[in-house]
């Protein structure tokens, strides 16, 4: 690595790595490595402006000045004055330190900082008497340590506050998506403007907006009001208007971005910010519940995070999610659907398949990404309970190869491979009319369910989860003391008694 070269950590969120690492490539960064809610890489200073300016799936970007190892505190202290810190701070300026620990040895981050600090303002006081004061908020320099272990890395914090607050968002609904989470969920689409983008429930409008910066290639770092390294002894501020006056990779937008929400007061902060962010003309918002939501003209892309009934409550979770496929289904054909949720039944309402599942992290709840596929078929309809074939449709093929022409009324005999049991087909796309074909499993059992119907347990009989989903019933948490939900009800209805 050159002199002016320099290893620098991008931090983001659990399962934004790739889409992370993508970006410092564009960016032009090197020795890029993906670790657990980080990339490391190198690059100069211009590179540290830039990766801070353009990033949009970033929190942070560290500057890691010293990697160490220290079995205790007193160990971590003598390691930090050690180091020259009239490179990095003057005793007129104040600063904090933040601790990231996974040690056991190292079991309060907090007692870890003041260590850092002691250290810090003793190196200062034996070199000239004076110190640099501690500020919590907005220091002029930010310190980060992380422990994992014996293992320590002490560095600059680039950006001060989070790299998610972009700048433009005047008010939010409650709980909103994080700026970060919607703009690294519309990158993992791959959608960049080639087509209109929907978000039929968006709330403040963070998905809309993140949208239209990608679609335009506008940097998201335009709306910040300062980074940390501004405050650096080595800022170079003409550097740094050049990263920020150059929009010469801004590029046009043909198409147009749509956010739907059913609530007033929600529809009106999303205006507001999407006017902050300057994207009022890529952006049509409008007032109107899915269940209005209608066939577009254009090819689209809907990419949305609905209500999961964790912060934001609903009379009917699982049938807003039931509504959502079936909007989808008959209002969406031909295009794809990306719906960040995360409860299982929740998925299970939608009753479509989905192509493809990317687990993420809203918050601390583990959700996943789904994209939906929503096939543009030419279904012929049934008539009277689906029995008979469409006229349109008169022949079909014998198990024995012979083909056979249907009269008008006449009933197709079932195929002997399905055990006799007789089923309706349509040849475009083979949909069951009725019950479901009953499911094989390995140990012979025959087990029927029909259709996205919840399946009954009896008493005593135990359930199996899978992981990160959430032990519900009926929308009560089943409680701690490990009582199954029909040992519950069997004591209520008792009580009642």
């Amino acid at each position: 690595m050159s002199e002016q070269s320099f290893e620098m950590i991008a931090k983001t969120f659990q399962g934004l790595e790739e889409v992370l690492a993508q970006e410092l490539t564009a960016l032009g960064a090197n020795d890029i490595e993906i670790g657990r809610r980080m990339v490391s890489f190198s690059g100069d200073k211009e590179m540290m402006y830039k990766a801070n300016f353009c990033l949009r799936t970033a929190i942070r970007i560290l500057k890691p000045i010293k990697h160490f190892t220290a079995k205790n505190a007193d160990e971590v202290y003598e390691q930090i004055k050690a180091i020259r810190w009239e490179d990095y701070l003057d005793t007129d300026k104040t600063f904090a330190v933040d601790a990231v620990v996974f040690s056991e040895e190292f079991r309060h981050s907090k007692f870890v900082s003041y260590k850092v600090k002691d250290a810090i303002v003793d190196y200062f006081r034996e070199k000239s008497g004076e110190r640099p004061g501690v500020r919590v908020n907005k220091p002029d320099v930010l310190l980060n340590i992380h422990i994992a272990e014996t293992k320590c890395t002490l560095s600059l914090d680039s950006s001060g506050e989070s790299l998610h607050r972009r700048g433009y968002r005047q008010e939010a609904v409650e709980a909103p998506l994080n700026e970060v989470l919607a703009a690294g969920m519309i990158l993992m689409t791959g959608w960049r403007g080639e087509c209109d983008l929907i978000d039929p429930m968006c709330g403040s409008g963070t998905i809309p907006i993140e949208a239209a910066l990608i679609a335009r290639n506008i940097a998201p770092g335009v709306f910040r009001k300062e980074f940390a390294f501004e405050k650096w002894v080595d800022f170079d501020q003409e550097l740094f208007d050049t990263i920020y006056n150059d929009d010469s990779q801004e590029r046009e937008f043909t198409h147009k971005i749509y956010g739907y929400d059913n609530n007033p007061k929600a529809n009106e902060i999303a205006t507001h910010n999407i006017k902050a962010a300057g994207v009022s003309k890529d952006v049509v918002l409008k007032l109107q519940p899915f269940q209005q939501f209608e066939q577009p003209a254009e090819k689209s892309i809907i990419i949305t995070n609905p209500p999961y009934g964790e912060r934001i409550s609903t009379n009917d979770l699982l049938g807003l999610y039931s509504m959502i496929g079936e909007r989808l289904k008959h209002a969406f054909t031909g295009n794809t659907a990306w719906i960040l949720s995360y409860r299982e039944e929740c998925f299970d309402q939608i009753g479509l398949k989905a192509t493809s599942k990317i687990p993420l992290f809203n918050g601390a709840l583990e959700c996943e990404f789904r994209q939906y596929e929503i096939f543009d078929g030419k279904y012929k309809e049934f008539r009277a309970e689906g029995e008979e074939l469409s006229k349109e449709r008169k022949e079909f093929r014998p198990a024995g190869g012979e083909r056979k022409e249907l009269k008008p009324g006449e009933r197709r005999e079932p195929r002997p491979r399905f055990g006799g049991e007789r089923r309706e087909f349509n040849r475009e796309k083979r949909e069951f009319s009725g019950e479901r074909r009953p499911r094989e499993f390995r140990d012979g059992e025959k087990r029927e369910f029909r259709p996205r119907e919840r399946r009954e347990f009896k008493d005593g009989e135990k359930r199996e989860f899978k992981p990160r989903e959430r032990r519900e019933f009926g929308g009560e948490r089943r409680p701690k003391s490990g009582e199954s939900y029909p040992e519950r009800k069997r004591r209520e209805t008792e009580d009642k008694q």
